[in-house]
């Protein structure tokens, strides 16, 4: 590596997206720096911060003279710049597999609004209780244990035939529903992905970042 990494993520460690390219940089056992930026004083929006990121948003990678925000992105670029078998794999070897990783990276991201607002991460990392779901949220969580279900056995403990970012990432939003009615193998399923090393790294910075 002729540069080293910087890795810019919101200074509370609550961003499931910071986390994900966290988690993904830690898997490549990389050398990276992390760099706090404050969401609640705007400094996304500031100088120098908005010119490095293109979309005034966290996470954003530096690489050299490259800068990239969005951590499926993040995901992406850092697997095909440092590849396998020098380094880990982020995203299964199969083209089908991954293309389902990816599928539900994406669906991850763009669905489940009612669900993610009404069981922010604080309730993932801090373990606060939200009031009842709505009905709306209700419905996304319906979908999301339905696709859940549909991709995971009983007792699988990944996604595919090993771990990929896309495990951490539906794990994150199924502690969502922790302090919810959640099927049990599915929260074995979340439990195991919270005890990889990389994923124990960010809830450590989590803990010392609460205020």
């Amino acid at each position: 590596m002729s540069a080293p990494l910087t890795l810019f993520v919101d200074s509370l460690f609550l961003s499931p997206y910071a986390m994900s390219a966290y988690v993904a940089l830690t898997e490549k056992q990389l050398p990276f720096e992390v760099r706090p930026i404050d969401l609640e004083a705007g400094e996304q929006r500031m100088q120098p911060y908005q010119a490095r990121a293109l979309t005034s948003r966290v996470p954003a990678l530096t690489h050299e003279d490259f800068h990239l925000t969005e951590s499926s992105a993040i995901a992406e670029y850092l697997d095909e710049a440092f590849p396998a078998p020098a380094h880990a794999a982020l995203y299964p070897r199969d083209l089908r597999a991954r293309a389902r990783a990816r599928q539900l990276q994406a669906w991850l991201r763009s669905d489940l609004a009612a669900l993610r607002q009404e069981r922010p991460t604080e309730t993932v990392f801090h373990g606060a209780a939200g009031q009842p779901l709505s009905d709306a949220a209700h419905a996304a969580a319906a979908k999301l244990i339905h696709v859940a279900g549909s991709l995971l056995g009983t007792g699988q403990a990944c996604l595919f035939d090993g771990w990929c970012i896309a495990d951490t990432d539906l794990a994150v939003m199924l502690k969502r529903l922790s302090l919810d009615d959640l099927p049990a193998p599915l929260a074995a399923y979340a439990d195991g992905q919270w005890q990889r090393p990389s994923v124990q790294k960010w809830l450590a910075h989590n803990a010392a970042a609460r205020p």
